[in-house]
């Protein structure tokens, strides 16, 4: 019986084959595995059966159920018998030659079986698979493969039969007409020999030690005759390759005299197949095997093969291999292969062929060749020792070759070289001497090509691979550490090599230290030995100077200091001790720092300091003066390099500077004065700081060198020579000169004060004017060169720096101030307005702020001019945005940015200098009487320059004043006025700037009344956090900023400033900018409020003007302001007329609004008008039916117009923010009556005349209040609760969607539940008043209001505050008695509230527990529920109120409640799947009295729950997880509680195979007995219209059945069970059939 019914699964999953699904094929496939785990012969025998009866069954089938038995076969191979082994083998044999056409994958899956089967049962295989391979018959393609196969998977088996198949095959291959058959004998032969090889390999494993190769020699070569002379010829390329592959492998086999013999033929053979295929790994692999075979032997035929061999081999190299295609790879690695094989068996001849190719003009050639040459360095190298010298000579061709792909190549070369010694020969210097080139190569250079290649190099990777190669022969190849040291020294100082001096300097360094680890002396340079070597004078200018652009050539400055330190020795030896203490620091230093964080200037002061240390530390004369020479001598390598110049300049300046020899210093001086590149700004001012230095120590040979070099002959012959050719000779000319001025400048700031006061008016400024202006025919004529104008200011700016630093204030005259002043104000004046190209503004501006601060004070003319000049020359510049556009170049724009912003912050210097002369009101009201009309201009980028300044000045006076006496701020009045419009300006950063101008007159006011400079005024500061309300250019913002600024302004000015203040204010209202003027009348406004006391007798004439103005006003501001005053005016006079307003025409125009709006500003009258209103809107009805004329139309609801005008006067007063005290004494009434209005009018139309006049009123313009009657009566609740002080509760219930809600007609009351929380949570103290308002309304005839009034009160029994206000007892009772309303909805909203009591008073359910679970009993029974919304509001509430109802109370009705929910598992409706769910998982805590009889409930359900974790809806799946964690505790099962506790948290994924794999394992061991049960309840979930949860129950059964102990098997109705699956197996969806196959596949569990 057992038998028939595992043959019955495995039919029904071999009949389930034909799916088309590939997952369900791959899932029978498993469960037929899965079955032959478990009874292997069996399913083999069933399968066997199975193919044999159903012969016409479509090979994609079979294939299915031959791959399964291959699998079991393999897994099983030691359990199997004879017997069953004979018939698989039978079978798989019958499959496989069935058809006597090739059908791969059927004929392949059968082949597979006999190899599975080969590896335990060879001779039964071959016993079989020969009976089909018979003399003079071709046999079946897959005979052949099999035997191929076989000799691979079980060579020691195989072996012995391949001399009797070798001789049966022979003959065969003539019969072989069609190429797929010639292909496999090719590929038997190829196999069979591999499996020779190996064996033979392996003798001293092998069963028969005594097989040696001429065992299978001659056959081999018979086949090898058939496939060379005859299959090789054929045209079709496949085979041609199959014939290669296999004699590559037969050469190794075949008799040695015949293939000494065959070599003549064979090698040209195969070579000619390179032309006839594209690829030619192939041919390249089986090449290398027959050129071992050849070498193996001794062949003596090879050498005449040589010449074809190389000819023919050499090209393959040179075609680039594409990484993309693996094959090209493997075929250039073969090929070099037989270069190799070649190489150590002809050295001279190889070589002959491949150095002469280095001089190919073809690029591929002479990279393929360096390939070549780099492959037999390497695995040739005993037999290339002695051609050494040979092949360094061969390298000269291609050391001089510009190819980057030859560079790259040459490179590979040499590392293989330095490896083998050829370096360490004579010519190996020229070697490494090109590495370095490449080292050196531009980094950022690329190969400059028309049409770019792919595969090309740039220089850059050459550069890379070279300083890479170089770095690894330092340090891992110990035989080039002699070689390399010092030799490497000699490229350090030559400038060609700069780009390498980083690796140079790295493997030197690494040399070096070697060095030193081998003795004291070892690593000292020995110049006696190297002459070519450079200097330590050279070495050490060479990597200071290169240290000064330290990120420059990957972070060269860290390799040049390091390499310095570890030279020290052999530099000098007394700089040990100082370099090993300074030279780490400066290392961190750079590493501490990036190029961009690094402040250059610093960084050189550094290393200047470093030099002087140096020097110091020497203290050799002789040393120091051979120093500076080398240095000089320097210089001229620098000419492209600007930087590094520059800063040689200063070394050489720090060494003069040391220098004791005055006549060497001077002659110095001379020679860089004669040689230096004048017309290069970078040299002109390293030769100028190099002057300026070197002064330091030498000011009288500086000063005498400079005026002996302008009479000097050179000089003369210079500008002589240059006036020959015209056009140049000003220019030069002028170059010289400014660099000569900038000189004396540097000396004037670097030479001792003491010494050069006395010589700036007599040489230093005598001579600089002299070089400066030029005569002709005796009148000045001054130059227009840029270049000495821009020396001539800076150099006059360090002389003032000099001055000013050197004396103290007044000890010091400087008589040609004024005329310094007045030569740059012409030079700003010079400069044009329109734009700004030259820094000549703002150096002359910079230089003026020294100059003024010297004695004597400049006249009061003399300084007027200076100050219109510079506002005019930069405030009137056009603004930078225009500047960027016009330029277009990103760069460009950068640089007038920086140099505009340099500008701006020259003038603000040059200003506070002036001011500082004079710190008293006048001064700074003199200062203003220059800005005030800039700071007034219609331009925006005028006024913004002129208030940044003015914040900048006012912010000095500030800080610099020391008020000794109480004085008068006379002008604060005229000050604030001319700033504080300009709060509201219409650029944001003028507005900023103009507060910080306000912020700081009234401090300045402050310390003029007597307080002190640090005090701090709460009032001001408080206008800075008003800065950030003047960001944005929101007119509300700025109106409410400007107005807090007014209030400042109106506090702290004094009151005999007050009427000038306001005078000027007024005057604001002209500006010119709109907002300035809107900010002005602000102000005003602000200022009456605030000080309007003192000019009450102007208020009512102000206020009749305004008044009068409100309806003919035209501009926006002026308009608001008007409505200001009026407020004002209100507050003053109470008379207003209600029913006029009310009788204005719906809707409201704009001035009925204000007027209205005016109303709410006193609140007793406001109470009084919001009372009327109020009865307006209660007592008239608030719709009325309208029966519609069109036949089947139901009835429409009309509002009334009297409560919709109230409404609308409401909302308007309501808006106001001064009716707030109003609205909070009549909050309740307001409240209430609003609420049920809402309630009224959902769904509510207009008045047909009204509806024309509200689509009119939605046009242009602002958008009015909404005359739609719940829009109006929303927005109307709305404004209520804002100005109630309940702004929370209108936020709360908008954030959460709430008034959308109570407008829409179907969801309204979760609308006012939403109220009602947030009412509850930021209103509660309002709570009582508005209950007490609402409970009769429960009464009122209108549907609507109990819904809404329902509603209110249920929510509000969700929180706590409603027990607090003693509110519950009478709100519980009203919603029990609203269980009997004949409105449903009512009914459904009163269990919600009585399940509300829960969150809200849970003590107090504990109370009336028994009262509310009848009420939820009733409702679950509620008749008159067809869409089971009551019901399922009862079940939710139940839910909320089991953890706080008494156990008692449940007890009675627990099991009632069990089973009315539980039909609801698998309900339609997601709602109700899981508030059944949720509920039934509460209802375990209460099962422990009943614990039998709700266990029996619990296995009702588990089924299902477990089932609809794979549920389509996640808050059902959410459920079931809560359920089952909640029922676990109460199954007696530990492991199954711990489970559902662990897997099933809600924020955790769910694996629910492994998931349900594992629970079925707990409930087998648990509860076996269950097994029919679970089973026949998941056989119902078979029809489930959910395709999820009909996968998940066979699944359900597969792991019951694959955990069950053979004990309880015989529960299951086995029959039925594969009945119900067999039908399930068809259905449509493709998961649920995988699910089916893998079920069956475990049912062997069962038999």
């Amino acid at each position: 019986m057992t038998e028939s019914r595992i043959r019955r699964l495995a039919t029904t999953l071999m009949d389930a084959t034909t799916d088309k699904d590939l997952q369900v094929q791959d899932q029978i496939y498993n469960a037929l595995c899965y079955l032959g785990e478990s009874e292997p012969e069996e399913i083999l025998h069933a399968c066997d059966e199975y193919l044999r009866q159903h012969d016409k069954l479509a090979y994609p089938h079979r294939v299915i159920i031959l791959k399964a038995m291959e699998t079991v076969v393999k897994n099983n191979i030691a359990l199997l018998d004879k017997s069953t082994a004979k018939v698989v083998i039978f079978l798989a044999s019958n499959e496989m030659t069935k058809s006597k056409e090739v059908v791969r994958d059927w004929q392949q899956a059968a082949s597979n079986v006999l190899v599975a089967v080969g590896q335990r049962f060879i001779n039964k295989v071959m016993e079989e698979v020969l009976t089909k391979f018979q003399p003079g018959i071709l046999p079946h393609y897959f005979i052949m493969q099999t035997f191929a196969n076989l000799s691979v998977s079980n060579v020691f088996g195989m072996v012995p039969f391949l001399n009797s198949i070798l001789g049966t095959m022979l003959p065969m291959l003539g019969m072989a007409k069609q190429d797929h058959m010639k292909s496999v004998f090719c590929y038997a032969l190829q196999h069979f020999s591999e499996s020779i090889q190996e064996y033979l390999a392996n003798l001293d494993k092998a069963p028969d030690p005594t097989v040696r190769k001429d065992t299978f020699s001659n056959e081999i070569f018979s086949a090898y005759e058939v496939l060379f002379n005859s299959w090789l010829q054929h045209r079709e390329a496949k085979l041609r390759l199959a014939v290669v592959e296999a004699i590559g492998p037969m050469s190794y086999l075949m008799p040695s005299e015949k293939l000494e013999e065959q070599l003549p033929k064979l090698i040209p053979g195969i070579l000619a197949l390179y032309k006839k295929h594209t690829e030619a790994f192939y041919i390249s692999k089986s090449l290398c095997q027959i050129l071992e075979a050849s070498v193996n032997i001794g062949s003596r035929s090879l050498d005449m093969q040589l010449d074809s061999l190389l000819g023919t081999l050499h090209p393959q190299i040179c075609a680039p291999a594409d990484p993309s295609i693996p094959l090209t790879i493997k075929n250039h690695t073969e090929v070099l292969r037989c270069f190799t094989v070649l190489a150590c068996s002809f050295p001279d001849r190889v070589l002959t062929f491949l150095l002469p190719k280095l001089e190919s003009s073809n690029e591929r050639t002479r990279v393929g060749t360096l390939l070549i040459m780099r492959q037999i360095i390497n695995s040739a190298s005993s037999q290339m020792e002695i051609k050494k010298p040979f092949i360094l000579a061969s390298m000269k061709l291609p050391l001089q070759d510009s190819n980057n792909k030859v560079k790259r190549a040459m490179v590979q070369v040499i590392s293989a070289m330095a490896h083998h010694g050829y370096l360490e020969q004579a010519g190996g210097e020229v070697m490494l001497e090109y590495l370095i080139r490449q080292c050196a190569l531009p980094s950022d250079t690329q190969l400059k090509k028309q049409v770019p290649d792919a595969d090309d190099f740039t220089s850059d990777s050459v550069q890379s691979i070279s300083v890479n190669t170089l770095f690894l022969l330092s340090t891992t190849v110990d035989r080039m550490n002699n070689v390399l040291w010092p030799y490497l020294l000699e490229f350090v100082t030559p400038i060609q090599f700069t780009n390498a001096l980083t690796p140079l300097c790295k493997s030197l360094m690494y040399l070096a230290t070697k060095k030193q680890e081998e003795g004291e002396n070892a690593s000292l340079i020995r110049y006696d030995l190297n002459a070519n070597l450079p200097s330590p004078y050279a070495i050490t200018t060479r990597l200071l100077v290169v240290s000064s652009q330290p990120y420059v050539g990957d972070c060269r400055g860290t390799a040049a200091l390091r390499l310095l330190n570890v030279l020290h020795y052999s530099v000098h030896p007394a700089l040990d001790q100082l370099w090993s203490k300074k030279i780490p620091p400066l290392v961190e230093y750079i590493e501490e720092n990036t190029e961009k964080s690094l402040c250059q200037k610093e960084w050189e002061e550094k290393l200047l300091l470093f030099l002087q240390q140096t020097l110091t530390a020497v203290s050799d004369n002789t040393w120091i003066c051979q120093f500076s020479m080398e240095m000089c001598k320097q210089l001229n390598s620098y000419n492209g390099f600007l930087l590094e110049k520059n800063f040689l300049y200063k070394c050489i300046g720090t060494t003069l500077g040391a220098c004791i020899s005055k006549d060497l210093v001077q002659k110095q001086l001379q020679e860089l004065l004669e040689t230096a590149r004048y017309h290069e700004e970078a040299e002109r001012e390293g030769l100028a700081s190099c002057f300026g230095i070197c002064a330091i120590n030498h000011l009288e040979e500086t000063l005498a060198k400079l005026e002996d070099f302008v009479r000097s002959d050179i000089f003369k012959k210079s500008v002589g020579l240059f006036s020959i050719f015209k056009d140049r000779s000003d220019n030069e000319v002028e170059k010289i000169k400014s660099t000569l001025i900038l000189c004396y400048g540097y000396v004037a700031v670097y030479a001792p004060k003491e010494l050069v006061l006395s010589r700036i008016e007599a040489d230093i400024l005598k001579n600089v004017f002299q070089y400066f202006n030029t005569k002709v025919l005796g009148i000045k004529v001054e130059t227009k060169d840029l270049t000495l104008k821009l020396c001539l200011i800076r150099s006059i700016c360090m002389i003032s720096q000099a001055i000013y630093s050197g004396v103290k204030c007044g000890d010091f005259i400087f008589s040609r101030k004024a005329e310094l002043v007045a030569q740059m104000v012409e030079f700003i004046k010079a400069e044009p307005l329109d734009s700004m190209r030259t820094p000549v503004r703002q150096r002359a501006m910079v230089t003026c702020t020294y100059l003024v601060v010297l004695e004597p004070h400049l006249s009061d003319p003399d300084r007027t001019e200076l100050i219109d000049t510079c506002l005019a020359s930069v405030l009137a510049l056009p603004p930078l945005d225009s500047v960027k556009e016009r330029d277009g170049s990103v760069a460009d724009a950068f640089h007038k940015e920086m140099l505009y912003g340099d500008t701006i912050s020259a003038l603000k210097d040059l200003l506070k200098s002036l001011l500082q002369r004079n710190l008293t009101p006048h001064g700074l009201q003199d200062m203003f009487a220059h800005l005030g009309p800039w700071i007034k201009s219609s331009k925006e980028h005028e006024r913004q320059r002129a208030v940044e300044v003015s914040a900048a000045l006012l912010d000095f006076y500030l800080g610099k004043l020391n008020v000794s006496t109480v004085i008068p701020f006379y002008n604060l009045g005229v000050l604030i006025a001319l700033f504080s419009p300009r709060c509201s300006d219409s650029l944001a950063s003028v507005r900023q700037y103009a507060v910080d101008c306000v912020y700081y007159l009234l401090y300045i006011q402050l310390c003029y009344e007597g307080f002190s400079r640090d005090h701090r005024d709460e009032m001001v500061e408080g206008l800075k956090a008003l800065k950030k309300g003047l960001e944005e250019p929101d007119f509300t913002v700025l109106f409410h900023t400007c107005n807090n600024i007014a209030m400042v302004i109106g506090k702290r000015v004094p009151p005999d400033q007050l009427m000038s203040l306001l005078l000027a204010m007024f005057e604001g209202l002209a500006d010119p900018d709109k907002n300035c003027s809107r900010a002005a009348t602000v102000m005003i406004n602000s200022l009456l409020k605030e000080r309007g006391s003192v000019l009450q007798e102007k208020v009512p004439d102000i206020m009749s003007i305004i008044h009068s103005k409100l309806q003919e006003v035209d501009e926006e501001h002026v308009r608001k302001a008007a409505q200001q005053t009026v407020y004002i005016l209100a507050s003053q006079h109470k008379s207003v007329v209600v029913s006029s307003l009310l009788g204005s025409s719906l809707p409201f125009d704009s001035h009925t609004c204000t007027m209205w709006r005016s109303l709410a500003m006193e609140p007793p009258l406001t109470s009084q008008i919001l009372e009327q209103l109020l009865e307006k809107v209660n007592r008239d009805v608030p719709y009325k039916e309208s029966k519609c004329f069109l036949l089947g139309s139901s009835s429409e609801r009309v509002a009334t117009p009297l409560p919709l005008a109230a409404t609308c006067a409401l909302y308007e007063i309501m808006s106001a923010p001064e009716s707030g005290a109003a609205v909070l004494g009549l909050y309740p009434q307001l409240f209430v009556t609003l609420l049920l209005r809402v309630s009224c009018t959902v769904g509510v139309q207009l008045p047909k005349n009204l509806q024309s006049r509200e689509r009119r009123s939605a046009g242009p313009g602002p958008a009015p209040h909404s005359l739609e009657p719940c829009s109006s009566a929303v927005g109307t609740l709305q404004a209520m609760l804002a100005r109630g002080g309940s702004e929370d509760v209108a936020r709360a219930v908008g954030s959460a969607g709430g008034w959308e809600l109570m407008a829409s007609t179907e969801r309204h009351h979760d609308g006012v539940a939403v109220l009602a929380s947030a009412m509850a949570r930021h209103a509660g103290p309002r709570l009582p008043l508005i209950v007490k308002n609402l409970i009769p309304v429960l009464s009122s005839v209108l549907d609507s209001q109990r819904i809404t009034t329902t509603a209110f009160l249920a929510e509000l029994l969700n929180s706590n505050v409603v027990n607090d206000l003693i509110l519950l007892e009478t709100m519980m009772d009203n919603m029990t008695s609203r269980q009997k309303d004949p409105c449903m909805s009512v009914r459904m909203l009163a269990l919600r509230g009585l399940g509300n009591i829960s969150s809200g008073a849970p003590e107090k359910v504990r109370k009336h527990g028994a009262k509310l679970l009848a009420s939820m009993v009733n409702g679950m029974d509620d008749k008159d529920d067809p869409h089971n919304l009551v019901a399922l509001e009862a079940m939710s509430s139940l839910y909320k109120l089991l953890d706080h109802v008494e156990e008692r109370d449940i007890q009675s009705m627990l099991l009632h409640i069990a089973i009315r929910i539980r039909p609801f598992f698998d309900s339609e409706q997601p709602d109700l799947r899981k508030s059944s769910i949720v509920l039934f998982g509460q209802l375990t805590k209460f099962s422990e009295d009943n614990c039998e009889v709700f266990f029996e409930q619990i296995l009702n359900g588990l089924v299902t729950l477990l089932l609809h974790l794979q549920d389509p809806k996640p808050e059902v799946v959410k459920a079931c997880k809560f359920a089952l964690r909640m029922c676990g505790p109460n199954m007696g099962c530990e492991g199954l509680c711990d489970m559902f506790l662990n897997h099933l948290q809600e924020d955790r994924s769910l694996h629910y195979g492994e998931f349900m794999n594992n629970v079925c394992k707990h409930l087998m061991q648990s509860y076996p007995e269950m097994l029919n049960r679970l089973i026949s309840t998941n056989l119902f979930y078979f029809k489930s219209s959910w395709v999820d949860i009909r996968a998940a129950a066979p699944m359900f059964i597969g792991f019951l059945v694959l955990h069950v102990d053979e004990d309880h098997c015989q529960q299951v109705d086995l029959d039925q069970l594969i009945s119900s699956l067999n039908l399930l197996l068809k259905d449509p969806a493709p998961a649920v059939r995988a699910k089916v196959a893998e079920t069956l596949g475990r049912l062997v569990r069962l038999l």
